[in-house]
């Protein structure tokens, strides 16, 4: 099975005949074996050359970088195996398409809002005491079909958003200072939390998307970019809370994660190495766990699910099959 793989010590990747080789500046060595590789996440300062890049582009293989922080900066994305000219023809029809854009656009928020709508309810049920923001949050999922463009849609989902972040102080057991989402920079522990394992859901969808003929850069909801895929923040609305956000919970609330994990002196924007490395080997697990699929009727990873749903946008542009976003219902 492939895996990703997380380099967090400086060294050099480099190529060892059909083989990856690590080479750490203490000059000790770790072989990978190319063909179990699905991703690469470099979250340290590497050195590589071009040979390197040729090999792991005839494998299909992306490189996502992080900096000292532990922000996202960019992916080494290589030349697309599966080209569809047809496929990108549909994707531009769509998106010049002001309705077919904002169906997608809504399906995209209807799930995303509907996930979020689980978790609270979820929490409810284990004694959080959460229906005041359970029924707010019900009454604007409302309000999404009866937007008329992109924008006002935004509107209605920032709102969901305000209102579901306002209940994280409910359901995390720790006393962690967290008022709202602040994104650039993170301003606390939980805001640069979010923004960390946001980034890993993120890169993965762009993984998965590269698996398929679908091009990353035209989106929907999210405005089209020079620089950046796009898309996948789209399709990353929907499993930020049902893989992202249940980490966050689950990894405070058991004190896997701390405020003595991020780096008080810079106003907790670092995460410690150590926590990043936990959070990555739960992520991994959590994506390679399965659950039964209903339409299926057999057992699918959180990682598959991902791909399943590049696929049902696809048969909506190419079959105009009716796309819904997936939604979890445990």
């Amino acid at each position: 099975m492939k895996q990703s793989y997380y380099l967090y010590k400086s060294g050099r990747l480099q190529r060892n005949d059909n083989t990856l080789e690590v080479v750490y500046k203490d000059n000790t060595k770790r072989s990978i074996p190319i063909e179990r590789v699905d991703d690469i996440y470099v979250m340290t300062e590497f050195d590589f050359n071009t040979n390197l890049l040729n090999f792991i582009s005839k494998y299909g293989v992306s490189v996502h970088f992080f900096n000292y922080y532990g922000f996202y900066t960019g992916t080494y994305y290589p030349k697309e195996q599966l080209v569809s000219g047809k496929l990108l023809i549909k994707q531009v029809e769509s998106y010049k398409d002001n309705e077919k854009r904002l169906y997608l656009a809504k399906a995209f928020i209807n799930a995303a809002s509907y996930n979020i709508y689980r978790n609270l309810k979820y929490y409810d049920n284990r004694g959080k005491n959460l229906k005041k923001y359970i029924d707010e949050i019900s009454f604007l999922r409302n309000q999404i079909e009866l937007c008329k463009d992109i924008k006002e849609l935004m509107g209605i989902e920032g709102n969901i958003r305000k209102k579901y972040y306002e209940t994280w102080k409910i359901i995390i057991n720790q006393n962690m200072e967290f008022e709202k989402r602040v994104k650039n920079p993170p301003d606390n522990a939980i805001n640069s939390l979010i923004s960390y394992v946001n980034t890993l859901i993120y890169t993965r969808v762009l993984s998965e998307i590269y698996k398929t003929q679908l091009n990353p850069t035209i989106s929907y909801l999210h405005e089209p970019s020079e620089r950046r895929f796009s898309l996948c923040l789209d399709i990353a609305e929907i499993f930020k809370p049902i893989i992202a956000d249940r980490l966050i919970f689950s990894m405070l609330n058991k004190n896997q994660i701390t405020e003595k994990d991020f780096e008080k002196e810079l106003n907790f924007l670092y995460i410690k190495e150590n926590a990043r490395k936990e959070i990555t080997k739960e992520l991994d697990l959590r994506l390679q766990t399965t659950i039964k699929h209903k339409t299926l009727d057999r057992d699918v990873s959180y990682e598959y699910l991902i791909r399943l749903e590049i696929y049902k946008i696809i048969k909506y542009l190419t079959e105009d099959i009716q796309y819904e976003g997936f939604k979890m219902w445990w």
